[in-house]
């Protein structure tokens, strides 16, 4: 049994246009979405799906999501 959350990590892709999460509590969970709140949507259902094809759909289930992005700074002129 599951008990800690599972810990979902985001990024932006390697072209920064869509998100990506995985994690390792789940093997073979990689999804993306366009946004941040898309993937907050998707990985819940997927997250079940995993369990239930696991045998483990009566657990009760976090998600902690850990998103990472980051910018270039230019100095205005």
């Amino acid at each position: 049994m599951h008990v800690s959350p599972y810990r979902g990590n985001c990024g932006l892709g390697s072209r920064g246009r869509v998100w990506v999460a995985t994690t390792r509590d789940l093997r073979g969970l990689v999804t993306e979405a366009q946004t941040i709140e898309e993937l907050r949507a998707k990985l819940p259902g997927m997250i079940f799906d995993m369990l239930e094809e696991a045998g483990e759909s009566d657990v009760p289930a976090s998600l902690e999501i850990i998103a990472r992005a980051s910018d270039r700074l230019i100095a205005a002129e």
